[in-house]
């Protein structure tokens, strides 16, 4: 599940050159002139293109609001630092306080949010309200309104990604530092644009959260219900998984796959019955929609596009912030400024690895492995995880006897973490530093943004425990946190704190996921599982990089058509994920038009943040590479203690290597080969075994 920050439209860096000001602004440049030569004349041995960086940013922002040309040239002369040892000391200033204004308005936020997120926690009607405030709504404003924005802009300024990019590796971490806290105010946006964003998110994250489908109500065509009725599965993250799991299950797998199938599908073309979502009153039958009661079929109305609204409310909000950016839309603010990866080169890799004749070769070994065709939901199969061979149920009482509640599952965390090689004493730091919560929803991980602050783990868990799920779950996030509390703490200063993007924290959330059962102490050591592990991650890849171009062209037809309603967007998802199904896995598994790659719920809670899933699959690849015959501690602490670089360079200090698919492409084609020989030899074996059996039984 995705990592949760407090993403602020005034903390998204802008990689416009700033320097470069606009016409109309009304600081002139005989102004910055004039500016510039009373800085030098009170002794400032700063380089002077730095000087004159900083001021003409600082004049793009500064308006007759703020002053005069003459107070202008006051404001600058009294603020500008004289000499690198006034700038380190400014800079450890505004490190201390922002953490202290960033990090006490993130725990409040969380707090707010703590009905809607955490289980056994009333959510009463006025929660909705105060999930949607925001205490740093008006930070961006009032850093300007106070002078404190144009202090840092000047002192601090912006560089674009390119010059990140092209100059960074030269760059000290503390002069990092500086250029990360360059990043903070690129944006004049006024704190009801950031309100607005806000309250469309927040009711979204609503939405979602609590869209759980009764599965002990739901019925096969031939009137068998497979689900007890305590089964409750929320959209999409718990039918998928139950989807995964049923792999596992030879009698009634397939079934129970088509079914949820079925399900997702309804959910995502919005014919789904509205009286089935969060409610156990109705038998349900997806293939054919119908609802009864006591044998009488009901008729009642679909859910009416609200899926769509949430997503055309979170654009809308979204692009009204757009007039206050340099950049001209979300779609490049999201990629090059929060990714720091260009849409088209995120687009590249995608679609290097959808077209790859690589596909084929997995999916026929997957054809093989299943003893049937694929079908469309085979995009999630599982069976090259060591636990899809396991029993469903017994791994549930395994997880479920260890961990009866968060508590139990907090306490052994330090244990988790000295298994993967950490000292005790850094295992015992780190997990004094996470709280475990019982989730609502999926489950997620939070950051902390200040230190002696705990981040929160939160993932399902029931009445009788958690079960498998829960903790494949719980470790994922549990990744997540071991990043957070490292990039806070062991960097150098507290703008270097966090990862390149998320994509690097869903890789290390996806390293420690990797090794649930190993953790549990299942896993064997059998050659063949890091083959099974290759194979894994790129058919991981292959089915969320086409959900990420999907989430990617629907924000381009929004862009497209500003002015389209619930209606006419569902209409378009549906047809941009039939597009691309289309495209890359009709001649796979030999069906059109399937709209199954629009479910993910991401698509409506957290806008283009799918992308960063796939971005996290290819550096977990390249990341596990490196760790092989390493012990996985020692190295993750050095790795993400390097905080907040650009991709390319982080990824070339860590394991030696840039952002690329051919690493994974290239072991996948000896993975299919090696596993293809293994399930041959195991099919022999198996064939031998039996017909000795069948001598001695004579």
């Amino acid at each position: 599940m995705k990592k949760f920050y407090l993403i602020l439209t005034v903390l998204l860096v802008s990689s416009i050159m700033l320097n470069a000001g606009p016409s109309n602004r009304y600081i002139t440049e005989h102004t910055c002139s004039k500016a510039k030569s009373a800085i030098l004349r009170k002794g400032c041995n700063i380089s002077e293109k730095l000087i004159d960086r900083g001021l003409s940013q600082a004049a793009n922002f500064w308006t007759s609001a703020d002053g005069s040309q003459d107070e202008f040239i006051d404001f600058c002369t009294k603020n500008f630092c004289k000499n690198l040892e006034e700038k380190d000391h400014l800079f450890e200033r505004l490190c201390t306080n922002f953490e202290t204004i960033l990090g006490h308005n993130n725990r409040v936020t969380i707090e707010l949010l703590r009905p809607s997120h955490v289980k056994g926690v009333e959510n009463l009607p006025i929660d909705d309200i105060f999930g949607a405030y925001n205490g740093l709504a008006h930070f961006n404003e009032d850093m300007f309104n106070n002078k404190l924005a144009f202090i840092v802009i000047m002192n601090f300024p912006h560089f674009t990604l390119r010059e990140k990019i092209n100059n960074g590796d030269s760059w000290t971490i503390r002069q990092w530092g500086y250029v990360r806290l360059g990043d903070l105010f690129t944006s004049r946006a006024p704190a009801s644009a950031e309100q607005n964003i806000n309250a469309a998110t927040a009711a979204a994250e609503n939405y979602i959260a609590n869209y759980n489908i009764h599965m002990g109500m739901v019925w096969s065509d031939r009137n068998i219900r497979y689900w007890s009725q305590d089964v409750k599965l929320i959209t999409h993250w718990g039918l998928r998984d139950e989807l995964k799991a049923a792999y596992s299950d030879p009698v009634s797998g397939t079934d129970k796959q088509s079914i949820i199938y079925n399900i997702l599908t309804r959910i995502t073309d919005q014919s789904i019955a509205e009286d089935v979502i969060d409610k156990s009153d109705y038998i349900w039958y997806p293939s054919t929609n119908q609802t009864y009661v006591q044998r009488v079929e009901i008729k009642g109305k679909s859910e009416n596009n609200k899926r769509y609204e949430c997503l055309l409310r979170n654009f809308k909000a979204i692009k009204a912030s757009d007039e206050y950016y340099e950049t001209d839309n979300f779609i490049t603010r999201k990629f090059e400024d929060e990714y720091e990866i260009s849409v088209e080169q995120a687009e590249k890799l995608f679609r290097e690895v959808l077209s790859s004749p690589q596909v084929k070769e997995v999916a026929e070994l997957i054809s093989k492995r299943l003893g049937r065709k694929l079908q469309p939901f085979d995009i999630w199969y599982d069976g090259f995880k060591a636990r899809s061979s396991m029993d469903q149920r017994k791994l549930d009482s395994i997880t479920m006897s260890r961990y009866p509640d968060a508590e139990a599952f907090a306490k052994d965390l330090p244990n988790v973490l000295v298994k993967l090689g950490f000292t005790r004493p850094r295992a015992e730091f780190i997990c004094n530093h996470v709280s475990v919560d019982p989730s609502v929803g999926a489950g997620h991980a939070w950051e902390s943004m200040m230190k002696g602050d705990n981040s929160m783990l939160r993932t399902r868990i029931g009445e009788n425990g958690m079960d498998y799920k829960g903790y494949n779950i719980g470790i994922h996030e549990f990744g997540h946190n071991v990043e957070q509390t490292i990039s806070l703490y062991e960097v150098d200063n507290y703008f270097m704190r966090g990862v390149p993007n998320t994509g690097f924290t869903e890789a290390l959330a996806f390293t420690f996921q990797n090794r649930d059962l190993e953790l549990l102490g299942l896993a064997d050591n059998d050659t063949i599982n890091e083959d099974l592990n290759t194979l894994d991650i790129f058919w991981n890849c292959y089915e969320i990089m086409g959900v990420s171009l999907v989430d990617i062209k629907t924000w381009q037809w929004m862009y497209a058509h500003p002015k389209a309603n619930a209606e006419q967007l569902r209409s378009a998802v549906l047809s941009i994920a039939k597009e691309v199904w289309n495209q890359y896995y009709a001649p796979i598994f030999k069906e059109n038009n399937q709209v199954i790659l629009a479910c993910y719920s991401h698509i409506i809670v957290d806008p283009l943040y799918v992308s960063a899933y796939p971005i996290g699959h290819l550096v977990d690849f390249q990341l596990e590479q490196y760790l092989k015959g390493k012990k996985v501690g020692p190295e993750v602490e050095r790795i993400f203690a390097m905080g907040h670089l650009t991709p390319d360079l982080w990824l070339q200090r860590a394991v030696g290597q840039k952002l690329s698919t051919e690493p994974l492409l290239r072991a996948t084609s000896l993975a299919v080969g090696d596993v293809a020989n293994y399930d041959k030899q195991i099919k022999k074996e198996k064939k031998e075994v039996k017909a000795v059996k069948k001598r001695k039984s004579k």
